[in-house]
């Protein structure tokens, strides 16, 4: 898989508490990734109508040529993003979408906003729901072009204080398994691995397969099943900024009996989301993987 990223078109949009203040998500994106989105990626934004009120008002950006206003929320700026992530002309498409999505907002549960996550999964597009994971995002895609890796972030990226959750759906575990062998050594050198129910189980077989029984035996720790509150111990974990990254495998073509457990896992990154990232289709994290280890690479 080619490291070097393309001149990315990006959706940006921001829940209300993620723009207005000084401090507030958006601010601190747009600032810490200026290098990254100005120097070295140089991507198209697409922005929906309030949130590129509040780059301008916060002087975010300010001699940056590419940038396209789409509408306001209200008047459809978040559906015509879905359309975009679907569009099949190169020079209109999004490659990514970064909605920094605040869980008490009514607006992040609309059906545009759900839709536009949905899709992004389906298409294989990278949907950025929190300032952490865009902000990781915009760095390793900077890595990937050359660009010296950012100190400021390098405690977040020394994975041997790290814990990272893998789940998946069953329709998927396939997936995370073959993902896993692939990029075994970079997962081994976190410091935690967990995982619900039959992918945990599933996982430690790999290991034992990779390590030798007794060494690969709890090389994941393992939770409950999602059904059964997997996902909610790991919440948990997430809150406690305890796991800092999850790789969550959706199967976005089912009916899901535990949708509102999967809802509280990205919720729970959500109301973190300084510290949490959430990732759920099988070419990002492809992807994400492969830049990672770049990354650390370049640090080691």
């Amino acid at each position: 898989m080619p490291l070097r990223s393309p001149r990315y078109r990006i959706g940006l949009a921001a829940n209300r508490a993620h723009q207005d203040a000084p401090d507030s998500a958006l601010v601190r994106l747009l600032q810490g990734g200026q290098a990254a989105i100005e120097n070295q990626l140089q991507p198209r934004l697409v922005v929906v109508g309030r949130t590129l009120d509040a780059i301008l008002s916060h002087g975010l950006l300010p001699h940056y040529p590419s940038i396209e206003r789409f509408p306001y929320g209200r008047e459809g700026g978040l559906m015509m993003l879905v359309s975009r992530v679907v569009e099949s002309d190169p020079a209109k498409a999004l490659d990514a979408v970064i909605y920094l999505m605040d869980p008490l907002d009514p607006s992040s549960n609309f059906p545009e906003a759900l839709a536009l996550k949905r899709q992004c999964v389906i298409h294989g597009k990278p949907f950025l729901s929190t300032l952490a994971g865009a902000r990781e995002w915009l760095e390793l895609e900077a890595v990937a072009v050359g660009a010296r890796p950012d100190a400021t972030l390098d405690s977040t990226f020394d994975l041997a204080n790290e814990s990272i959750a893998l789940i998946a759906h069953d329709a998927m575990k396939g997936c995370m398994l073959a993902l896993a062998e692939r990029h075994f050594a970079l997962l081994d050198s976190f410091a935690m691995r967990c995982a619900t129910g039959t992918t945990g189980s599933l996982l430690n077989q790999l290991a034992q397969k990779i390590k030798g029984e007794v060494a690969g035996r709890n090389w994941v720790r393992p939770f409950r099943s999602g059904p059964l509150g997997g996902d909610a111990q790991i919440a948990e974990l997430i809150l406690n900024r305890q796991c800092r990254r999850v790789l969550f495998l959706e199967d976005p073509h089912v009916a899901r009996q535990h949708e509102a457990d999967i809802q509280l896992l990205e919720r729970a990154a959500r109301t973190v989301t300084d510290y949490a990232s959430c990732s759920s289709d099988v070419k990002g994290v492809e992807r994400w993987l492969n830049l990672l280890a770049l990354r650390c690479k370049r640090v080691a």
